[in-house]
């Protein structure tokens, strides 16, 4: 995989401030009074137990959702302008019935991208993440690594600066999960800034600069990476550590 592009920035979008922020669904508050800074060139994991609003946080940060008090901004940017300027892989991509290559080039006619820069960034992205035997194949009949190969893919030809990935290897083999890390690892090379959810501490340690961890909706840590896994200050990170159950 190719690691020599570099994602130039104009006007960035970053740093990311977020100031107590409070999101809440029929009366119940999920995620309470979050106050913290993404700045750029750190890979930020986000970490906590099922429920603790680890992907309510990403959706919050990428403008999918509003939160319900507080307040997300992109270095002063309008929403409109950071929406352009970032990407979001979930869990489970959304793909077209359509072709490998057609799903990537599709996002990038939405961005208003000229047909012959969409072909060139196509083959690159293709390229990139190890798909271009499969360009031609429809995405919906890959396999679940492949398909989200596609969405990185996908991701990387929209030239993010910031990419958020929702547990991106959740329900993925070892072999695969490897392959989606070293893609990863491409996007951090390039200069965009990563920041991702994921309930495995291995993966953390690989991946992360610094962590955020969340229990019940709180932040409860905000930390390097090396002093989070080493000496975490909360008694509720020391048991997720341990691999204690939280509730």
């Amino acid at each position: 995989m190719p690691g020599d592009v570099t994602v130039r920035v104009v006007d960035s979008i970053q740093p990311l401030e977020l100031r107590n922020v409070c999101y809440g669904v029929n009366g119940r508050t999920l995620l309470r009074d979050i106050s913290l800074v993404l700045a750029p060139g750190r890979s930020t994991i986000v970490l906590g137990p099922n429920g603790a609003g680890k992907s309510l946080l990403l959706r919050l940060c990428h403008g999918l959702i509003q939160p319900t008090s507080g307040t997300v901004e992109w270095k002063g940017h309008g929403s409109a302008h950071a929406r352009q300027r970032q990407a979001m892989v979930f869990q489970r991509p959304v793909l077209l019935r359509r072709s490998v290559a057609a799903n990537i080039a599709y996002a990038l006619g939405l961005r208003g991208i000229e047909r012959s820069e969409r072909i060139a960034r196509v083959r690159q992205a293709l390229d990139m993440t190890g798909l271009t035997t499969l360009a031609g194949r429809g995405a919906q009949v890959l396999s679940g690594g492949e398909q989200q190969r596609v969405a990185l893919a996908r991701a990387w030809a929209l030239q993010p600066e910031v990419l958020f990935l929702d547990e991106p290897t959740a329900n993925l083999d070892p072999a695969a999960t490897r392959t989606v890390e070293e893609v990863i690892g491409v996007f951090r090379n390039a200069g965009t800034k990563i920041v991702m959810t994921t309930h495995h501490l291995g993966q953390a340690r690989r991946l992360a600069d610094e962590v955020v961890f969340l229990n019940n909706g709180r932040l409860l840590e905000h930390r390097p990476a090396g002093e989070f896994f080493e000496r975490p200050h909360s008694e509720d990170a020391r048991a997720f550590l341990r691999g204690e159950l939280l509730w």
